[in-house]
């Protein structure tokens, strides 16, 4: 791995399964399981020309964590100049200069430094959450903007996602199960359609937490699938096989 220097809150944590190392920070960003699992889920496109945008990129976790799944160009495209830096700095560490770009830019005027229909695929951990007067904001403005629509809604990632993809490209979300109806018409909208959707449950038993859902621009109606779920935690606490093959690899 590369040297790369360090802020005082900050630390190196590994993915072990992808041999990825992540500059993190509980100060400012720090990736969790979602991200891996987003990762997991991205078909991405695997040629050497393809083009993949990881939208919300934050420290550059989905990217980086999807960079052994294809040949092709990653663009990590973050609007916090702190967090740019430091998935700048993560790309560095894990020597991939030659496969990532990191932007520190707003996604809202990402098409006038990455064409309109010319990415293969477009991944996304957006914030969650709605900006709502009567909402509850961390006082960090870095983990606000993270976790509440504050400088991009659901909509407008959307319409950016459509924008950037080529005909029959696909983009990979992940996102809560109670703004399903809020995905669905904003898709929509937008000229996505939904493809693969898989709900990831805390554990067995237990209401899902989180959803997985590809989409494809311009794709025909009425082809959702449903994959069998995810669970992530055993009854005694541990991670389930699966979610544990992910973070640590094969035992």
């Amino acid at each position: 791995m590369a040297d790369v220097t360090l802020h005082a809150d900050e630390r190196i944590d590994q993915l072990y399964s992808k041999d990825i190392q992540i500059i993190q920070s509980s100060q400012v960003f720090a990736f969790s399981l979602d991200a891996v699992l987003l990762g997991d889920f991205a078909q991405v496109a695997k040629g050497i020309n393809s083009q993949i945008v990881d939208l919300c990129a934050g420290n550059g976790a989905v990217g980086l964590f999807a960079s052994a799944k294809t040949r092709g160009h990653i663009t990590a495209v973050e609007i916090q100049p702190r967090l740019a830096d430091m998935a700048q700095r993560s790309v560095t560490l894990n020597h991939l200069t030659h496969q990532m770009t990191v932007l520190n830019e707003d996604l809202l005027a990402i098409t006038q430094q990455l064409p309109k229909d010319s990415v293969d695929t477009v991944l996304c951990n957006p914030p969650y959450f709605k900006d709502q007067p009567q909402s509850v904001k961390n006082p960090n403005p870095h983990l606000a903007i993270a976790r509440h629509e504050l400088s991009a809604n659901l909509d407008q990632i959307l319409a950016v996602s459509s924008d950037l993809l080529k005909m029959n490209g696909k983009a990979y979300f992940v996102h809560r199960p109670e703004r399903l109806d809020d995905l669905f018409i904003a898709m929509a909208r937008n000229r996505l359609a939904p493809k693969r959707i898989r709900f990831v449950h805390p554990k067995a038993g237990r209401e899902a937490n989180m959803v997985l859902i590809e989409m494809i621009k311009d794709g025909k109606a009425n082809g959702v699938r449903i994959m069998p779920p995810l669970v992530v935690y055993q009854d005694n606490g541990e991670y389930g096989e699966e979610v544990h093959t992910l973070l640590y690899g094969e035992d």
